[in-house]
């Protein structure tokens, strides 16, 4: 079979290049034999070697085992972006249990409902303010039987704010949980189809699910992109510098910077949230090499009035993905710097590789790139999946490969939706050009990318539903000039009852959602759209708000995309 695009893949490398599959607890335990004490992480100025990493993710083994913890289990992590999160997330593994991510940004309705989907009963947190109040309303409402809280000062203090500890005998510091656990005699053993990790994903068709990853999906997932990136990897012939301020509990990070910078031996430059000055320290003073980042993080820095006088010669690899990334934003920061940023797209669902920009091939402004090494791509027509569109013609996305999740936990029904055979249908809409290469144009779910996160209208709805003046609701994406993409509600009242503002409305919502969920605008109506077996329309009101399609061609509104 020929591979569309094959022929501007980088030098040596090929389609069918063998893509290696292992487990993750073997990753990080070969990388700690290879690299022993070569930081791995550097955390408020503390660098953290190899060697010690894969220690505390063994201690943290040896605690959950101890603790019951273990085969067919599965261990919550509600943590931020500090060492605690690969300490626990590769200690978890290690165990044998399956890791379950959730994100800080979410709100309680989406926490309590993945907490309870995936079976987990013990959850790591941190004791910082941001995190430790929510997770105890999770032991408060029986969700848990066990809350490990991780002392954030361990990692050096910055004057961060944190929560006391109640008296209560289900909650544990990680110190008290881990003080004394002896390492087992024999680790349990893991196959590479275990299921490492659920990454919850989801649409408006119901409440999240949660993508099964496996070990080999994972590891598949890294060896994609070595393979990929191998011939500038040995041309470079360095440790690099990455920047990590992605979320790790997102599989961009989780992937993308966490997995592949330890395999290769690289330095992870791990910041707890996005300031633009401090990335521009690590790059102009620290000379970090890499910089993988979402839109939202390239329009603040493209923003940057001096941005053309900044030292960016250090930076060798910046590439944005999560969401579509404006065109006009990818030319300011090539103009103002000299540098392209490298894009791709990729899923939740396949670990985040799916397509990749080679570093010289045709310049195609718009487009995603050309479908990864192992990694097949097709367009087929939106009435039936099995037909394959051709070259040019408008579609559905599928994907077949080794980082391709086998479904969702406990979700036969919309696994088996899912496929076709053994090729997954993205819900992406869009075409294959001659040359191979991938452009998006639409997305068949409702789903909306705010800020390269994932936020799902059906929870918005819930919490404004809550509110007693509301009869019916209707939430669908807008265009944002920062995020890219936020939402709006459409509200219709229940009788007697009086408008509210959106600042009343973001109030009410408060704690109920995460902030990126929470609408950015709201307009009130008499009625809201409905099919003719009477449910809400969102796709009617998405076509009432755009009642004259636009003319320009979809390389003229994206960058890039990514579903992630």
């Amino acid at each position: 079979m020929t591979h569309p695009g094959e022929q501007f893949y980088p030098e040596g490398v090929r389609w069918d290049d063998a893509i290696a599959r292992g487990t993750l607890p073997d990753l990080l335990s070969t990388a700690a034999a290879s690299y022993a004490a070569r930081p791995a992480i550097e955390f408020r100025d503390r660098a953290i070697s190899y060697g010690e990493l894969a220690a505390l993710a063994e201690t943290a083994a040896a605690a959950l085992l101890r603790a019951g913890y273990g085969r067919d289990q599965s261990v919550a992590l509600f943590l931020g972006n500090t060492p605690d999160h690969p300490v626990n997330f590769f200690g978890a593994l290690k165990a044998g249990a399956r890791v379950v991510h959730l994100s800080p940004l979410d709100g309680e309705i989406a926490l309590s409902h993945k907490l309870s989907d995936s079976g987990a009963r013990v959850l790591v947190t941190s004791n910082l303010s941001g995190l430790l109040p929510t997770a105890l309303k999770f032991l408060d409402k029986g969700l848990l039987d066990r809350l490990i809280v991780c002392e954030d000062d361990h990692w050096g203090k910055v004057g961060t704010p944190q929560t006391a500890l109640p008296d209560n005998p289900a909650i544990v510091t990680f110190s008290q949980f881990a003080a004394g656990a002896a390492k087992p005699e024999r680790w349990p053993a893991i196959d590479v189809d275990d299921v490492a990790l659920l990454q919850y994903t989801g649409g408006t068709t119901g409440l999240p699910k949660g993508a099964m990853l496996s070990h080999g999906n994972l590891t598949a997932a890294v060896s994609i992109y070595d393979v990929w990136g191998k011939k500038s990897r040995a041309e470079r012939n360095t440790i690099e510098r990455v920047i990590c301020v992605l979320p790790l509990f997102h599989i961009y990070a989780l992937t993308v910077i966490l997995l592949r910078s330890l395999e290769a031996g690289d330095l992870i430059s791990l910041h707890q949230r996005f300031e633009v000055e401090a990335v521009m320290r690590d790059i102009e003073v620290k000379r970090a090499t890499a910089f993988p980042g979402v839109p939202t993080m390239w329009i603040a820095i493209a923003a940057l009035p001096d941005l053309e006088s900044r030292d960016l010669s250090s930076l060798a690899l910046a590439g944005s993905g999560g969401a579509p990334l404006p065109v006009e934003v990818a030319r300011i920061f090539e103009r103002k710097t000299k540098m392209k940023l490298k894009s791709g797209w990729g899923m939740t669902e396949t670990c985040s590789p799916g397509t990749g920009h080679p570093a010289e091939g045709p310049d195609k402004p718009g487009s995603i790139g050309l479908m990864l090494p192992g990694i097949e791509l097709d367009v087929v027509s939106l009435d039936d999946p099995k037909q394959i569109m051709p070259v040019g013609e408008v579609g559905e996305i599928r994907i077949r490969g080794p980082n391709v999740t086998k479904g969702y936990w406990n979700r036969a029904k919309e696994t088996a939706e899912a496929f076709v055979g053994d090729r997954f249908l993205t819900g992406d809409i869009g075409y294959m050009d001659a040359d191979g290469y991938f452009f998006l144009v639409d997305r068949k779910k409702d789903m909306i990318i705010s800020g390269g996160f994932n936020v799902y209208p059906q929870m918005i709805e819930q919490a404004i539903y809550t509110h007693p003046a509301v009869q019916e609701v209707i939430v669908i994406g807008i265009p944002d000039d920062y995020r890219g993409e936020a939402a709006k509600a459409f509200v219709k009242l229940r009788a007697g009852a009086q408008p509210f503002a959106l600042e009343e409305l973001k109030a009410f919502l408060t704690g109920k959602l995460g902030k990126h969920e929470i609408p950015a605008a709201l307009d009130f109506v008499d009625e809201l759209p409905r099919t003719p077996v009477g449910k809400l329309s969102r796709h009617e009101l998405r076509s009432q708000q755009k009642p004259t399609p636009p003319s320009v061609q979809p390389q003229q509104q994206l960058a890039t995309g990514g579903r992630l």
